[in-house]
């Protein structure tokens, strides 16, 4: 299994990161909307919708993401809808097993809407910013960062779990290496853009908070898939499971950060 999943990671990080970096805006809006698709038919099998359901679901947020992408009056209100959503997602995740009733039926079909659609939005128009590619290698850094702290924490100290209903793996320690990983993503790219002393705080809050709100995006698809009775949300990429797998982090970050940077900006 571990080498399945080196060998997939392999193949899959240049092509990547070569259509995070080198593709123009419009080919990259296009491509990232086809993972967050395949992302949107796999949690339509999270909500067991039949074949002929997620396809017309898919097809509902294909023209969402259409309506979103094109109708600038639209834009705000879906980063504003996603910032109480997520808020909302801490609640019900703690709440889990009580809140499984919120993961059927149209209710986990709407929160799967409140996911990927805004996520997308916020992934393409953070890359569209003058320094766009910069800050999404810093988003990623970010995801990435907390993700291998939490991982390297857990495994050395990791003793009280976190939330153990939702995902047993994840523990306290685990948290707080992730999130001393995301401060150091902070700090080294406020040096890297030249920011002034307060614009620097701000940007290492700003990263802890995405390194928090990336570990909900990973603990509201675990709730999905526990309450499903699966492991992985797909079988699309070999020992790393499905696209949801791969994203439900960055789901939760993208629009997080970008709500985040337009106060920066603004400040």
């Amino acid at each position: 299994m571990l080498k399945q999943r080196i060998l997939t990671a392999l193949l899959l990080a240049p092509v990547a990161l070569a259509a995070l970096f080198l593709l123009p805006q419009k080919p990259f809006e296009l491509a990232a909307a086809a993972v967050f698709l395949y992302g949107a038919w796999e949690w339509g099998n999270l909500c067991r919708l039949q074949p002929g359901a997620r396809v017309a679901y898919v097809l509902a947020l294909a023209g969402m993401m259409a309506l979103v992408g094109t109708q600038l009056l639209l834009q705000p209100w879906a980063l504003g809808v996603a910032l109480v959503f997520w808020l909302a997602a801490l609640f019900l995740v703690r709440g889990y097993p009580d809140s499984a009733r919120w993961c059927r039926s149209l209710a986990g079909m709407l929160m799967g809407v409140l996911v990927l659609v805004p996520s997308w939005f916020a992934l393409t128009a953070l890359r569209a910013q003058e320094q766009g590619l910069t800050l999404l290698l810093m988003l990623l850094m970010l995801v990435w960062g907390a993700d291998i702290g939490a991982y390297a924490a857990g495994k050395t100290c990791g003793r009280n779990k976190l939330m153990p209903a939702v995902s047993p793996g994840k523990t306290r320690e685990g948290l707080w290496g992730g999130l001393s990983v995301c401060a150091l993503v902070g700090v080294g790219f406020s040096i890297w853009l030249e920011l002034g002393l307060v614009a620097s705080v701000y940007l290492v809050l700003l990263s802890i908070m995405t390194g928090l709100v990336s570990v909900l995006g990973d603990l509201l698809e675990s709730l999905f898939k526990r309450e499903r009775g699966i492991k992985d949300s797909g079988k699309l990429l070999p020992g790393h499971g499905g696209v949801l797998d791969r994203i439900d982090s960055l789901t939760a970050a993208a629009p997080i950060f970008l709500a985040g940077l337009y106060f920066l900006q603004g400040a």
